[in-house]
């Protein structure tokens, strides 16, 4: 062989591998680029489900709390039994409520926390109220219920 053979031949056996070396390492960047992507892509989808999750909760412990207030205005004595279960709907309603605006803006969990307050009060005057004007009695808390349920909506379809 002759010397040009020699050296080129030595040239690519020791810049071969570090070729393959520096292909590798970029090719890892890349997929550790790729990976971070798709982590932060799965926590935001589970946020986003998670809260979806909750948004339903919240919306039967609604309707709970007015079914339960119902109970309260039907039962001439607003029995002691009757009068804890619509005020452990009111709980649950205001607990799931606090956990959605804990994921929002100070805003959005003062509307909650209103929310939670209106129906806290309507609850109370259930039992002074004849069933037929229960939906005059929760007027205000229905009006601020469709706008987290619009946000609920918001959130789902982003």
């Amino acid at each position: 062989m002759s010397e040009r053979e020699t050296t080129v031949r030595t040239a690519v056996i020791t810049y071969f591998p570090m070729f393959i070396a520096a292909l590798s390492l970029v090719t890892s960047m890349y997929n550790g680029y790729l990976n971070g992507k798709f982590v932060d892509f799965l926590q935001r989808n589970f946020s986003r489900a998670e809260y979806v999750r909750t948004c339903k909760e919240i919306i039967d412990a609604y309707f709970q709390v007015k079914f339960r207030a119902g109970m309260v205005s039907d039962d001439a004595g607003a029995s002691t039994a009757a009068r804890t279960d619509a005020a452990n709907a009111v709980n649950k309603f205001a607990a799931l409520g606090t956990y959605l605006a804990n994921l929002r803006d100070d805003p959005t969990r003062e509307q909650y926390t209103h929310l939670s307050e209106e129906l806290e009060r309507a609850v109370r005057q259930a039992a002074k109220t004849a069933p037929t004007e229960l939906g005059k009695l929760f007027e205000p808390a229905d009006r601020m219920f469709a706008d987290m349920n619009s946000d609920c909506a918001k959130t789902a379809k982003q």
